[in-house]
């Protein structure tokens, strides 16, 4: 039991290779949403790719521009390397060993797979999210557009923990959009705090420890802290981060129900 100590959401503006610094505890479950290789067509086939939605008015500035300039940089050998290390060991004990869930495009499974397991992961289970929208809205007259999201739940040699109170848990889950009075939309790529609040009461318990390397909106870090588990967070691009902590994070300090 911790008492009385307060949970902890911190996220820091640095690259998470950096995180001995921080003095951070170990995770029960890291949560990673990896850039999608969309390079220049981040925004193609999305409104946003005109100025107002409107392909009459022209061009926005975000035409042939990647979601984020860092997004280039990402590599997934040294990501594997350094999530591997922010995991904590493999416990002796059934039902306690850590996990790690990875967002990624579908294209990208093999080669996330390929590194999993390069790095000790050699088990995982495959995710679908189905949404009742698609971004692809410039390619309607195609008739079949992208509404679906991917993602892996990596693990090491034992099952990782999990809280399924003896109901069965499918693989597909819904993704439904947070309620904008609720939770702010700040992020490209932001995922449901719903959502993820859903992977956070399966995979760990109250006063574990969550860990969000490329944190972008700071949604994981909310969802934990809301459920009473102590999370960090690293984000690397400066308004991005500035974003997360002042609309997404600003308010946390503030709330009394967040102590064990």
């Amino acid at each position: 039991m911790q008492g009385t100590r307060p949970i902890k959401a911190e996220l820091y503006c640095d690259n998470f290779q950096n995180y001995k610094r921080y003095n951070i505890p170990k995770a029960q479950l890291v949560i990673a949403d990896i850039p999608y290789n969309l390079g220049s067509n981040a925004y193609a086939s999305n409104p946003e790719w005109y100025i107002g939605g409107d392909n009459k008015k022209g061009e926005s500035a975000k035409a042939g521009k990647s979601f984020f300039r860092t997004d280039s940089n990402f590599n997934i050998a040294e990501y594997f390397h350094f999530c591997n290390r922010l995991l904590i060991k493999e416990p002796k004990e059934k039902g306690k060993a850590p996990a790690m869930i990875v967002f990624c495009a579908f294209e990208q499974i093999p080669i996330v797979l390929q590194y999993a397991e390069k790095h000790g992961f050699k088990h995982h289970i495959p995710l679908i999210f189905v949404k009742n929208y698609s971004a692809q809205v410039l390619k309607a007259n195609m008739k079949i557009v992208g509404a679906t999201e991917y993602g892996l739940v990596l693990y090491r040699d034992k099952l990782p923990k999990f809280n399924n109170n003896g109901k069965m848990v499918f693989n597909w889950f819904e993704w439904k959009r947070d309620s904008t009075n609720e939770y702010p939309k700040i992020h490209p790529t932001q995922k449901p705090v719903t959502m993820l609040k859903r992977f956070i009461e399966i995979f760990t318990d109250p006063g574990d420890v969550v860990i969000d390397p490329c944190a972008g909106s700071g949604s994981t870090l909310r969802a934990a802290f809301e459920l009473k588990r102590n999370s960090y967070g690293f984000e690397i691009d400066k308004q991005a981060y500035k974003n997360a902590k002042e609309k997404m994070l600003g308010n946390l300090c503030e709330q009394t129900s967040l102590f064990l």
